[in-house]
C-alpha cells in the first residue's frame, strides 16, 4: 500500500512532532549556507549575481539580469490566446477580491474631550514580488503576488525570477507579470533574487518588502534578510489538509491529496477523518491511481516524507488536530461544511465541499494562495492588500484636551524617571508671554 490509514491516537510523540514539523524542519539545516550566499550578494551586488548565472549563460552580462520590453513583448506574443485568456479570468477575479479589502483611507474618534486620534492608509513605496521557477512555471504566483500590490497603490513594483537555460524565462510567467501591471522583472531566483531585493545592486532596486513563496532556500533568505526589509510571512513548499467525515467522494479526497503532493518533494498532504471506511476507500483509490500518475517521481518522494492519512475517534478530535497542525491550504469536505468551520482556529486558506478543491484558489477564484506553511497560520494569514499598507496614527489635541490628560502625563513620565517628558507637558501652560 501507498499510503497505509493510521489512527492519530497511535502516533508516538517523535511522529506526531515529525508530522507537525513537515518541511519547516528543513530550514535551518540550509541557513549558513543560505547566509553565505546573501552576504555574497550584499558585499558584491551584481558581480554576485553574474558568477550565479553564468550556469545558465557563460557570457552573461549585467543587461541580462532584466527583462527587456522587447523580451516580455516577445513573451506574450508567444503565449496561445486560451491561455491569456486564462490569466486574464483569473487576474479579474484576483483583482475583484482584493479590491474588497481596501479600507477607508482614514479614520478618527474622539478619545476623550478636546483629543482626536486617528489613523490613515498609506501604501508602501517599493515591493518586491518572488516568483518561483525551477520544477514548474508559476504565472498565477505573478498574478497573487502583484495583483494586491497594485490594488494596494505600491509605486513601484518589481518582481524576480529564476533563469533558465540563456538566461530565459517562462513566458506566460513574464506575461502575467505585464498582465498584472509589473513592468520591471528581473531572472534572478533562489536566495540571490532575495538578496538582491533586500539590498539592493547596480542592476536590481532595494525594495521596503518582499513576498512571495518558494523553497526552503528562499524562505530561509527571506528570514535572514528580515529586519533589513519586511516579508510577508515563512512561506514554505505547499502543504494540505483535508478534514472530511463519511459523506465525502473518496476519489475526490484521492486525486485532492495526490494533486498536493506534485508540487514539490517537501510538500505535505494529509487526510483527518473519524471515517475509518472512508480512509480505507481513499488509500485504495491512491494506490490504484499511483502507476499512472504524472510528476510520480515527485510525488513518490512528497508522499513517503509528509503524507499521511490518520483517522480519529470523533469529529472533534479530528478539529482539534486540525487547528493544531495549522495548515496552510485545509479543505473541509463533510456533511455541513459551515457548521465545521466555526469549530477551526488556524487555517492559511480554506475550502469548503466537495465543489472546492485546492487548485481553484490556486488560480482562478480570487483569493490568495500566497499563503503561510509549517504551523505559521497559527499566527500569519493570507497574503492580502494589508501585506502593502502601513497604517500610521495621528492625534490633534487642543489645549483643553491637553489639559485634562496633564497629570495623568505628568505622574507616569516621572514614574519611569523621565522628567523631561514631563516637562514637554508642564511648559504648554507655565509658558510667559
Amino acid at each position: 500500500m501507498i499510503i497505509t490509514p493510521k489512527p492519530l491516537a497511535s502516533l508516538g510523540p517523535k511522529e506526531r512532532a515529525a508530522i507537525l514539523d513537515r518541511s519547516m524542519a528543513d530550514i535551518s539545516a540550509v541557513y549558513e549556507d543560505m547566509r553565505r550566499i546573501v552576504t555574497d550578494v550584499r558585499d558584491r551586488g551584481d558581480a554576485a549575481l553574474l558568477d550565479m548565472s553564468r550556469e545558465f549563460k557563460s557570457d552573461v552580462e549585467a543587461a541580462d539580469l532584466a527583462a527587456s520590453p522587447g523580451e516580455i513583448d516577445a513573451a506574450i506574443k508567444k503565449v496561445e490566446p486560451k491561455v491569456m485568456d486564462a490569466l486574464r479570468v483569473a487576474a479579474a477575479n484576483i483583482t475583484r477580491f482584493h479590491e474588497a479589502q481596501r479600507e477607508r483611507e482614514m479614520w478618527s474618534t474622539y478619545v476623550a474631550n478636546g483629543i482626536l486620534a486617528g489613523r490613515v492608509t498609506r501604501p508602501i513605496e517599493r515591493v518586491g514580488c518572488y516568483i518561483p521557477g525551477g520544477r514548474a512555471a508559476y504565472p498565477s504566483t505573478t498574478l497573487m503576488t502583484i495583483i494586491p500590490a497594485r490594488v494596494a497603490g505600491v509605486d513601484e513594483i518589481i518582481a524576480t525570477t529564476p533563469a533558465g537555460p540563456k538566461m530565459q524565462v517562462n513566458s506566460v510567467t513574464l506575461a502575467a507579470a505585464h498582465l498584472a501591471g509589473c513592468r520591471r522583472i528581473f531572472k534572478v531566483g533562489g536566495p540571490w533574487g532575495i538578496a538582491a531585493m533586500a539590498f539592493g545592486t547596480a542592476s536590481v532596486p532595494r525594495v521596503d518588502k518582499i513576498v512571495g513563496p518558494g523553497n526552503k532556500y528562499v524562505t530561509a533568505a527571506k528570514m535572514l534578510v528580515y529586519g533589513r526589509v519586511d516579508i510577508d510571512s515563512p512561506a514554505g513548499p505547499s502543504e494540505a489538509l483535508i478534514l472530511a467525515d463519511e459523506s465525502a467522494d473518496p476519489e475526490f479526497v484521492a486525486v485532492d491529496l495526490l494533486s498536493q503532493l506534485e508540487h514539490d518533494p517537501d510538500s505535505a498532504a494529509l487526510l483527518v477523518t473519524p471515517s475509518a471506511q472512508l480512509a480505507e476507500r481513499v488509500a485504495q483509490s491512491i494506490e490504484t491511481a499511483f502507476e499512472d500518475l504524472p510528476r510520480k517521481e515527485i510525488i513518490e518522494v512528497s508522499i513517503r516524507r509528509n503524507g499521511r492519512i490518520l483517522t480519529t475517534t470523533s469529529i472533534e478530535e479530528a478539529i482539534a488536530f486540525t487547528n493544531e497542525y495549522a495548515p496552510e491550504h485545509l479543505q473541509i469536505m463533510t456533511r455541513d461544511p459551515f457548521l465545521t468551520l466555526q469549530g477551526i482556529r488556524h487555517a492559511g486558506s480554506i475550502f469548503l465541499g466537495n465543489y472546492a478543491p485546492v487548485p481553484v484558489g490556486d488560480y482562478a477564484s480570487g483569493t490568495n494562495h500566497v499563503l503561510p506553511t509549517g504551523q505559521c497560520a497559527r499566527m500569519f494569514s493570507g497574503l492580502s492588500v494589508d501585506d502593502f499598507i502601513k497604517k500610521p496614527t495621528f492625534q490633534y489635541l487642543s489645549k483643553e484636551g491637553l489639559a485634562g490628560l496633564k497629570e495623568t502625563v505628568l505622574t507616569l513620565a516621572e514614574a519611569e524617571g523621565l522628567p523631561l517628558h514631563a516637562r514637554a507637558v508642564r511648559a504648554r501652560f507655565e509658558r510667559r508671554t
